[in-house]
């Protein structure tokens, strides 16, 4: 690290005013302030010196992430070779797995930091301000809530748009009245149905490839179509509590696993990242609304108890990384607990009541990121 501190204070005059590449130094100031806690400190007798700033606690949402992208990259390869009828328990071919995940995943992470960091630049060399700190965590999300066959220029195309309208058009970070990665998700949901929806999206390979009858449909897509039966009775997968619980079913990269995002959410809690306040009013507003649906037998999801849509799709991601987003989420305590019981009561009726979309988080979010500030 002293290495890196000496060769960026060497470097610095070129990039200070009057030197070489006067007009970059935003970019340089967004390494240095990346690598290294910012030299500056606010003054004031009402202020709280702390070593963290806003890029650590930003990091800390990424590692936090950290366990989701593994076991998504894990699954990818997994789902491929289920699919391909090779390899089909857990424990066989781990390594080649998560190989073949991490060839499909890692370009779309990196396309998604690459595109929305170019952006960001432009932003600050435009503006004459620092590069904020918001799209670290954005720069992840993105690729998390994406089916793993989704195109690499559909993903720069949306992760453009999304930073651009969604957050630089309010003024950049801490300003933006949507969710980033949403709003990402939601333009190529709309834009592009064919690539965000359907059974062949959600496994990585070629269909030609895949055994006779196979059916890469979400467990959410079954049970909307067979009810719980469906899901007891799926010729290629298990769609058990247990299997959906630890993730190994087809559905977007990081969103499958339960148990990694509550591995996720636990270190996010631990040091105040998170509000645990939103996450719980999320689940609770969910698990209230299906179990409603439920006892009054709605025909979509007929038979399907209301434990199985607490692991069922991507309402625990939502919660724990999408709700709690605080700039977009209600700010009051009590406004938390408003929204987040709203954001799973919209959710699930989303989820169960509409055949066009059996998944309700994106939309659910969005609507309740425009009436935060009414809620507060």
């Amino acid at each position: 690290m002293k290495f890196l501190r000496k060769q960026l204070d060497a470097v610095r005059p070129q990039f200070e005013q009057g030197g070489r590449f006067e007009k970059l130094y935003y970019l340089y100031d967004a390494l240095d302030t990346f690598a290294f806690v910012p030299g500056h400190t606010t003054h004031g007798g009402v202020h709280i010196r702390d070593g963290v700033d806003l890029k650590r606690t930003m990091f800390i949402v990424v590692v936090a992430l950290g366990p989701a992208l593994l076991f998504g990259m894990w699954n990818v390869g997994h789902q491929h070779y289920v699919a391909i009828g090779e390899m089909t328990g857990l424990m066989e071919g781990l390594f080649d797995k998560l190989l073949y995940g991490s060839l499909i995943t890692i370009p779309i992470v990196l396309v998604s930091y690459t595109a929305g960091g170019i952006v960001e630049v432009i932003f600050a060399i435009a503006r004459k301000h620092s590069v904020q700190e918001g799209f670290l965590v954005s720069g992840m999300l993105i690729p998390l809530v994406m089916p793993p066959t989704v195109p690499l220029w559909m993903v720069a195309l949306a992760t453009v748009f999304a930073v651009v309208v969604a957050k630089e058009a309010f003024g950049g970070t801490g300003m933006n009245v949507l969710n980033v990665a949403l709003t990402a998700r939601v333009f190529l949901f709309f834009a592009y149905p064919t690539y965000m929806a359907g059974d062949a999206v959600w496994v990585a390979g070629d269909p030609e490839q895949f055994v006779d009858g196979y059916s890469g449909a979400t467990p959410l897509g079954v049970a909307y179509l067979e009810g719980l039966e469906g899901l007891k009775n799926a010729a290629f997968h298990d769609y058990s509590l247990l299997s959906m619980a630890i993730g190994t079913i087809p559905g977007s990269i990081g969103e499958t696993s339960a148990l990694m995002v509550l591995m996720g959410a636990g270190l996010l809690i631990a040091v105040n990242v998170a509000d645990w306040r939103i996450i719980l009013s999320v689940l609770v507003g969910g698990f209230l609304t299906a179990g409603v649906l439920y006892a009054v037998n709605i025909d979509p999801f007929n038979g399907v108890p209301p434990h199985y849509h607490m692991v069922m799709g991507s309402i625990l991601f939502a919660a724990v990384f999408m709700a709690t987003d605080p700039v977009t989420a209600a700010s009051t305590t009590m406004g938390k607990w408003i929204y987040g019981f709203l954001i799973g009561v919209f959710g699930i009726i989303i989820r169960v009541l509409n055949p066009a979309y059996p998944e309700g988080w994106m939309l659910a979010i969005l609507l309740m990121n425009v009436f935060a500030p009414t809620i507060d």
